[in-house]
């Protein structure tokens, strides 16, 4: 296969962690020929999505992980797989990308994940299609709202709805000094809205990265443990991340919804549970291959191209 990755620079990949990386590795020792491209390259002309591509080689052992060559313009539907792995904010630019792919998908690209599923599932708000597995949950910008969502729970967790790596997260309590300033702060004084979560206790335990493909968990997750005097969990914020068996509430979580994305070509999920309650669904440029693989010897970007090249083949 000729694969498009679309990302962030490579320059910038943190190899020993990179999930992109992961893939692109596993793909190249499987013959497959890989390319490259950052969301700018994407473009509409006469009524065709086209990019500009480099081809890339992996040249492990060199001083540069990988050679790219010149760039060259050509369909997006030349690619037998396109892989979207630009990192969040989904900002308008990221939303612009979406409709370019999907324009690109009508014109016979094979693009993963789906482009108008990943517009139609923002990583805080899907949760809300599946409220029998989440924490009490509410999204406003409105202060009273807010105010009277940590009243009732004591203790809330503020969230805005487009960060990503633990960015803008606030603990809150019912005791809390700077209430009005937190929501004031994340609300841009009622113009944003946020999302307010109950807080679960269990995320001593960790955060779970729950990885979901082709509609199949991956057996381990990785609990993102915060560090000590932290709330957040996320590797971004300094948490740890312990890989795991998944526990039954895991599995039930992702066993239910597994199915429902994939039918929607969402290949690659990565659920975030804290206890038995789902918090998120990532499906923008989901993360943990190598924490997961390195500690347990299970080949999550194996299993990826597996599903990558089931779903090209019945495409």
């Amino acid at each position: 296969m000729r694969i498009l990755i679309i990302a962030d620079p490579l320059d910038e990949f943190k190899t020993y962690k990179d999930s992109t990386f992961a893939m692109m590795t596993e793909a190249a020792a499987r013959g497959h020929a890989l390319s490259a491209c950052l969301q700018q390259d994407l473009l509409l002309s006469s009524g065709r999505v086209h990019v500009w591509a480099r081809p890339v080689t992996l040249t492990p052992g060199a001083s540069s992980w990988y050679a790219a060559g010149d760039a060259v313009r050509e369909s997006a539907a030349a690619f037998d797989a396109v892989i979207m792995r630009k990192d969040p904010p989904f900002d308008m630019e990221y939303f612009y990308s979406t409709h370019l792919l999907e324009r690109a998908a009508a014109e016979g690209a094979r693009v993963f994940n789906n482009p108008q599923a990943i517009r139609n599932h923002n990583e805080k708000l899907a949760i809300g299609e599946f409220p029998q597995f989440t924490a009490p949950t509410l999204v406003s910008r409105r202060e009273d709202e807010l105010r009277a969502f940590v009243a009732e729970h004591d203790m809330a967790v503020f969230k805005p709805l487009d960060g990503m790596g633990g960015t803008g997260i606030f603990r809150v309590s019912r005791a809390e000094p700077n209430l009005s300033v937190i929501i004031e702060t994340l609300t841009d004084n009622g113009r944003r809205t946020i999302m307010a979560q109950k807080y679960l206790p269990a995320i001593v335990d960790g955060d779970k990265r729950v990885l979901v493909i082709g509609g199949q968990p991956v057996p381990y997750c990785l609990a993102r443990i915060p560090k000590a005097g932290e709330t957040r969990g996320n590797l971004a914020a300094g948490g740890t991340g312990v890989a795991r068996p998944l526990s039954a509430d895991d599995r039930r979580i992702a066993e239910a919804l597994g199915p429902i994305l994939a039918a929607r070509g969402l290949l690659l999920v990565g659920l975030d549970v804290i206890g038995d309650r789902l918090t998120e669904i990532n499906v923008t440029s989901p993360t943990c291959f190598q924490e997961i693989t390195a500690q347990t010897g299970f080949n999550v970007a194996g299993m990826f191209v597996d599903a990558l090249e089931r779903a090209v083949a019945a495409a």
